[in-house]
């Protein structure tokens, strides 16, 4: 990066956890793998009848999110075993919908820090809007895999991505 260009060179993040938290349920959990959080715009191919164009013109059309899976070891973290055996319990009423937030945390010698000063004002923090668990997969149980770790798998669907940087009811909302 050239001198004098206003910019800073930002060392890369490793060995990243996410801290998730489930608005109003007093429940948190700190993952070691995130992924899915995605959205797509579907495509609308169209063409006018009376086009003299034979090529179709293409609009947006419905925005879709792709399913979120998160993998923990296993916790006996209440608050959030709670929410999954409410979401996923075959006696339930309502599904439990919540927004989930995902921050990204950076951990080193010194600790856990949160990662936000370089990533715009609202840092490196996702919101999965109207989340609740579709799946969730125990850990496997064997006693021949010695210092393995028990890992948990939770997948959430959600109806709308807050993504980082952006105002509270923003774009995804």
């Amino acid at each position: 990066m050239p001198e004098g260009s206003g910019s800073t060179l930002l060392r890369p993040l490793t060995r990243m956890n996410f801290i998730v938290e489930v608005t109003g349920k007093n429940a948190a959990a700190a993952f070691t793998e995130v992924s899915g959080i995605e959205a797509t715009v579907d495509m609308i191919e169209f063409r006018q009848g009376n086009s003299n164009s034979l090529a179709p013109i293409k609009i947006p059309g419905l925005v879709k999110y792709g399913n979120v899976t998160l993998k923990m070891g296993y916790t006996l973290n209440s608050g959030f075993s709670q929410w999954i055996r409410d979401c996923i319990s075959a006696t339930r009423g309502a599904v439990p919908m919540a927004d989930v937030k995902i921050q990204l945390v950076d951990i080193s010698e010194t600790g856990v820090t949160q990662v936000s000063e370089s990533v715009g004002q609202g840092g490196a923090v996702w919101v999965l809007k109207n989340a609740w668990v579709q799946q969730y997969t125990a850990p496997e149980l064997s006693s021949t895999g010695g210092d393995a770790v028990a890992i948990e798998s939770v997948q959430l669907v959600y109806e709308s991505l807050q993504m980082p940087g952006e105002a509270e009811g923003g774009a995804g909302a």
